[in-house]
Formats: structure tokens, C-alpha cells, sequence
């Protein structure tokens, strides 16, 4: 099961490095002002493309929305984060046929019309204020040096240009490894687990 995944990841990762290395956080908090359709839907792809570490999305769309994103649009970020990421999709098209992969795909983007929905009928701007006050506190988690942390490069040049310049190519591969280091405890005991039932449980 190892070797199925483990291209997949590699793949994910490696793309979720390059985002996060050509797009600053400043600029998705700056395209995150507000509840529109054209904002969630950004934050929905922005969210796809970013970090698979459940942990570092709810961290990362904390530091939006305290540094001024809208709220709506932080939370539409964080369940793209967890739930259309590329390497969750091919995982769950290996592991589990592409009727789950879909699945998830279209059910991903309607939680997020849903919640958007929700939150306009019943959201107070009172109880955004509140949530605002509330995250500023700076309570951190285990994961919000990760989503503090911007590794991003200048814009000058051409999307190739800037990958491989000597930051670009430091920039990417720093991402690449912290995305690694952030979920890898949950990947080796997700692995060991499923293992020790394919070996103990008969089919």
C-alpha cells in the first residue's frame, strides 16, 4: 500500500510546494475580502492547491482571517484544504475507485456552497467580530508556525523564471519537506494500522 500512495503524495506535495512558493499569503489574504461567489470560489481553488495537513489549513485560515480575509471565505480555504487537495483525490481514486473520488469532489465544493449559505442567513457580523477578537488571543496550536511561516519569492519574471532561480528552487523545497514533516506521523500510523488489519483480519 506504501509504494501505491507514495507517488501520489510525492506529486501532491511537490505541487502544493510550488503554489506556496509563487503565492504569497499576503496576496490570498488580499484575495479573500470577502463572501462572493468569485472570492470562494479563489478560495476554494487556492485552498485545493495549499497544504493537506488538516492542522496547518485550520492554522493557516485562522492567520487569514485575523490579518483581515473574510470569514466565509478562511473557512471555504480550510475545507478545500482538507477535502479537494490533488493528493487526497489520486489517493482515494487508488485506494478506493473513482465513485469515492467523485464523490468527494462534488460533495467538497456543495459543504462549501452550503456553509456559505448558512453563514449569510445566520452569521452575525457581531459574532464575526467576536470570532476575530477570539483568534487574535494567539492561543497556538501545534501547527501554526507552519501556517506563519511564508516561503514565498519575489514576482519578477515568469512563472519557470522564478522556480528556478537558487530561492525558488530553496523556497520549494523547504515546503516540500515541511509538508512531509506535517502530516507524516498520521501517514506512518495510518499505514501501520491499515497493514495490521489487511495482515490480522480475515477477509
Amino acid at each position: 500500500m506504501t509504494w501505491e500512495i507514495l507517488w501520489a503524495l510525492i506529486l501532491g506535495f511537490l505541487l502544493s510546494a510550488i503554489v506556496q512558493t509563487l503565492v504569497s499569503k499576503r496576496q490570498i489574504r488580499r484575495l479573500l475580502p470577502d463572501d462572493s461567489p468569485r472570492t470562494l470560489a479563489l478560495a476554494t481553488g487556492l485552498g485545493a492547491a495549499s497544504s493537506s495537513c488538516s492542522y496547518a489549513a485550520v492554522a493557516l485560515a485562522r492567520s487569514l482571517f485575523v490579518k483581515g480575509a473574510n470569514f466565509t471565505a478562511a473557512m471555504a480555504f480550510e475545507i478545500a484544504s482538507t477535502n479537494l487537495v490533488i493528493e487526497l483525490g489520486i489517493i482515494m481514486a487508488l485506494l478506493l475507485g473513482w465513485r469515492f473520488t467523485l464523490a468527494e469532489f462534488i460533495g467538497g465544493p456543495l459543504m462549501i456552497v452550503f456553509i456559505a449559505l448558512l453563514f449569510r442567513v445566520f452569521l452575525s457580523q457581531r459574532l464575526v467580530e467576536e470570532a476575530r477578537a477570539e483568534a487574535a488571543k494567539g492561543r497556538r496550536g501545534s501547527m501554526e508556525g507552519h501556517a506563519a511561516m511564508d516561503m514565498s519569492i519575489p514576482t519578477q519574471g515568469s512563472i519557470w523564471q522564478r522556480l528556478r532561480t537558487p530561492e525558488g528552487f530553496t523556497a520549494t523545497s523547504h515546503v516540500f519537506v515541511m509538508e512531509w514533516a506535517a502530516i507524516l506521523r498520521d501517514i506512518v500510523g495510518g499505514l501501520l494500522i491499515a497493514g495490521a488489519f489487511a495482515a490480522w483480519v480475515p477477509n
